[in-house]
């Protein structure tokens, strides 16, 4: 049988790369072996080891649409919290496995996790305060992009659409002179202002579970931090009153608290919220 010059030529190439490609799978193999050495070592030296128990999904991978569970087992170590946990998982067993976090000081909000049945921030929640193993899983109630990461889109419109910003009557006259507030004032809405956009509390409270439209303790405590606010413009407040006494604002609470008990920075959003609702009657109050 007779071929022609590019199929000899074509031949000729895949010829010439087969032990290319024979010595690339040789070295990951042995990758994969020293790989799974260096974690018996670890494992074996480890004082104590805990299992975690991680959700995944994948709707890009044909096996992996179906929701499981897959279990890591790490080598525990004192002052060990659940990201650095994952974070192990990720780097020795799956580099496929996917969470967020940037961080890791518990300020950027972006590692809020369901943990053991409650939402936490995985780099605050240390190992040791949990029951073993650890079950770790994407927040309620909202939709999963991929294994731990959700879809925090209307969460974000949820807190824009209370309009997040100052809008002051006023501003000082001095171009570097700042606007004054009093102790007293500053002290009333230190608390508000430490929220960190995380969406704990939002996935802890069954009232956004079933109400689409319902802004959450996250954008009313943000409505909160500038209605409160004495520099805030007197019209704007009224404006942003408006806002959270609608039907999907501030009366839809029920005040279970979930969203104040999973707080990662202590928020008083509950209490926030009734605060609101009071403000709300008597800024509807007339008097003839």
């Amino acid at each position: 049988m007779s071929t022609t010059i590019e199929e000899r030529e074509e031949t000729e190439e895949q010829t010439e790369e087969m032990p290319a490609d024979q010595r690339r799978r040789q070295l990951k193999r042995e990758r994969a072996r020293q790989r799974e050495q260096e974690v018996e070592n670890a494992l074996s030296e480890a004082e104590e080891t805990v299992e975690l128990k991680v959700f995944r999904y994948d709707p890009e991978v044909p096996e992996k649409e179906e929701p499981r569970f897959d279990s890591f087992e790490i080598p525990f170590h004192e002052g060990m919290t659940v990201l650095d946990a994952l974070i192990y998982s990720r780097d020795v067993y799956d580099s496929s496995l996917t969470f967020r976090h940037s961080c890791r000081q518990a300020v950027c909000g972006s590692d809020a996790l369901f943990v053991n049945g409650r939402q936490r921030l995985g780099c605050k929640t240390q190992l040791v305060d949990l029951d073993w193993p650890v079950r770790i899983e994407p927040l309620p109630h909202q939709d999963v992009v991929k294994d731990l990461v959700v879809d925090m889109e209307h969460f974000y419109e949820q807190m824009q659409a209370v309009e997040p910003f100052f809008d002051p009557d006023e501003t000082p006259d001095g171009e570097l002179e700042e606007q004054r507030q009093d102790p007293q004032n500053r002290e009333k809405i230190k608390l508000s202002t430490r929220c960190i956009w995380c969406g704990a509390c939002m996935s802890s409270c069954n009232v956004a579970a079933g109400d689409n439209q319902y802004l959450g303790p996250a954008a009313i405590n943000k409505a909160y931090r500038f209605a409160m606010d004495e520099r805030e413009g007197e019209d704007r407040k009224q404006e942003r009153l408006r806002i959270v006494e609608q039907e999907h604002g501030v009366w839809r609470c029920q005040t279970q608290f979930s969203c104040t008990e999973v707080c990662p920075k202590d928020i008083p959003l509950t209490e926030h919220i009734q605060e609101l609702k009071r403000e709300s009657v008597k800024n509807n109050l007339k008097f003839w």
